[in-house]
């Protein structure tokens, strides 16, 4: 869990201040609420020091708005000081759930239009913040990291450009290619992953799990999510596997070559559990057929574990494959936005990363290390030696329910 003391050795950089965008508004409460009950409850500070004012607050939201004309223009607007504050800024790039009205007509917010009304808001709180930290959980363009022929490197250039704005950190969740921080070498940029979250989704929920090589498998569905599968089977002590995409390179449809088939690089899984963990659901067909492939080879039960579950082509394809059996349980975290459906379904369990955020917000504000909070390689192992002791599954439930509550 979190070591709180290290915050109370530590001075605030300044007043603490968050503004969640309209996209994260549900995100944005949720951290808030935590950061609210963290310094009341938790960290023993000195409300009558000079240093610590507006330290322990009801509230830590900024209201902000970013309004449209009618031609569709946009401005950010910051409705209340943040003066000498250390301010956090949310947004959710991924959410198309955000309208506005151009020449009359609704339009849905795109990620490009997400990603313009963030540096709306971060120009107009530059001039009186004392620092300006942006949290964007996924990466905006992250995809389009490398060039490859003549091709706009959108993520790189949108990393530069915030900080050549100003901001101080940049946080991000499961980038798919971290490197891009090449681009404004001496800016603060964290890269944090949600195996521990994944992993208590899972154990509050299914309480026949056997945690070890014999019995669990963690599967990475293409080489590129190779690394977060290994680490992942590594702390678990379970073992691992790789799928690869076999594709077709004479032809190109929509955007990419089409993959021919997925190829299994692993041992045997008859009768075992297995994970596919990775950064993210799109439309979802690779990643079913993937678990369709790993249930034809024998697995027990198949859990689908990735970072941002967007399901940019409906649910649909997802019950189908339930039904079918390809696979158990959807596991994503609740970083982007959700559909209301979506939390309807049999199939779906939330990994909350909400006190997580609310925690890596906690020591950013302080200057604290955050080496106990980005490697949770001793929280995996107290969980799962806890989990697999089964003496008390009510009270194995607490702890898991109530973890990093507590000094």
């Amino acid at each position: 869990m979190p070591d709180f003391q290290k915050l109370e050795e530590a001075l605030p950089v300044a007043p603490l201040g968050i503004i969640a965008m309209k996209s994260a508004e549900k995100l944005g409460k949720t951290v808030n609420d935590h950061l609210v009950e963290f310094r009341s409850k938790l960290h023993a500070m000195r409300t009558d020091d000079p240093a610590f004012k507006g330290y322990t607050e009801n509230n830590y939201l900024i209201n902000a708005a970013c309004p449209r004309f009618g031609s569709g223009e946009g401005k950010g607007e910051i409705l209340e000081s943040v003066h000498g504050r250390d301010l956090f800024i949310i947004t959710d790039v991924c959410n198309p759930s955000v309208t506005y009205k151009m020449y009359g007509f609704e339009n849905h917010m795109s990620p490009d239009d997400h990603y313009q009304d963030l540096k709306r808001v971060v120009a107009a709180a530059n001039i009186n913040a004392k620092r300006i930290n942006v949290i964007m959980p996924f990466l905006y363009e992250g995809r389009q990291h490398k060039r490859n022929t003549r091709e706009s490197l959108d993520a790189a250039t949108m990393f530069a450009e915030l900080y050549d704005m100003g901001i101080s950190n940049f946080i991000t969740f499961d980038a798919h290619d971290p490197r891009i921080s090449n681009a404004a070498p001496n800016g603060g940029f964290d890269n944090f992953m949600a195996p521990y979250q994944f992993l208590k989704a899972l154990m509050k929920n299914f309480d026949d799990l056997t945690v070890d090589k014999e019995h669990l498998v963690v599967i990475s569905p293409d080489e590129g999510a190779l690394d977060r599968a290994v680490y992942f089977a590594g702390v678990l002590g379970a073992d691992t596997g790789m799928f690869y995409k076999r594709r077709d390179f004479s032809r190109i449809v929509n955007g990419s070559n089409p993959i021919v088939a997925h190829e299994f690089l692993g041992s045997g899984i008859e009768g075992k559990d297995a994970i596919i963990i990775d950064d993210m659901i799109s439309s979802g067909n690779s990643i079913i057929d993937t678990a369709a492939k790993i249930k034809e080879k024998g697995a027990k039960r198949v859990f689908l574990c990735t970072t941002f579950g967007l399901f940019t082509n409906g649910l649909e394809l997802f019950d189908k494959a339930y039904e079918q059996g390809s696979f158990d349980r959807v596991i994503t975290t609740n970083l982007t936005w959700q559909p209301e459906e979506l939390k309807t379904r049999e199939w779906f369990l939330e990994a909350d990363m909400s006190k997580f955020l609310a925690t890596i917000i906690d020591f950013i504000n302080h200057d604290a290390s955050l080496s106990g909070v980005t490697m949770p390689t001793e929280k995996i192992h107290e969980i799962v030696k806890l989990y697999n002791q089964r003496e008390d599954s009510a009270y194995q439930k607490a702890m898991i329910e109530n973890e990093g509550m507590t000094k």
